[in-house]
């Protein structure tokens, strides 16, 4: 399977929104081992949150072996390989680390109190 970002997204990969769209996409191919590539071409701006949505809660479901094998990724800027990067070690982290799941949560909890 083989998605244009562009065509799908838009320049600007940055919400939640558009990062969940792409999950919703290419979580059920992927999680039957195919294989999965996000093409990236004239795509100019990334952040965090679209990554969160679109890849990094892959890894509740596919271990970050296949997760590597199975999803390509073409045509991306520097930045948003270093997004990516984070993204990727960062939720795999939170789903096999116990003691970093409880530092998130209470991390996001505080931040919900203080906006009240």
């Amino acid at each position: 399977m083989n998605l244009g970002i562009k065509e799908l997204i838009g320049t600007r990969c940055i919400i939640k929104e558009d990062g969940q769209k792409i999950y919703d996409i290419i979580h059920d191919p992927l999680k039957q081992g195919k294989t999965v590539t996000l093409d990236f071409r004239d795509v100019t701006q990334f952040a965090s949150p679209f990554f969160n949505f679109a890849i990094g809660q892959l890894l509740k479901d596919i271990n970050e072996e296949d997760l590597r094998k199975l999803l390509k990724i073409t045509n991306l800027n520097g930045v948003g390989h270093h997004v990516i990067k984070r993204v990727i070690e960062n939720a795999s982290q939170y789903q096999t680390d116990i003691d970093y799941q409880k530092i998130v949560h209470d991390i996001l909890e505080q931040q919900a109190k203080e906006s009240e």
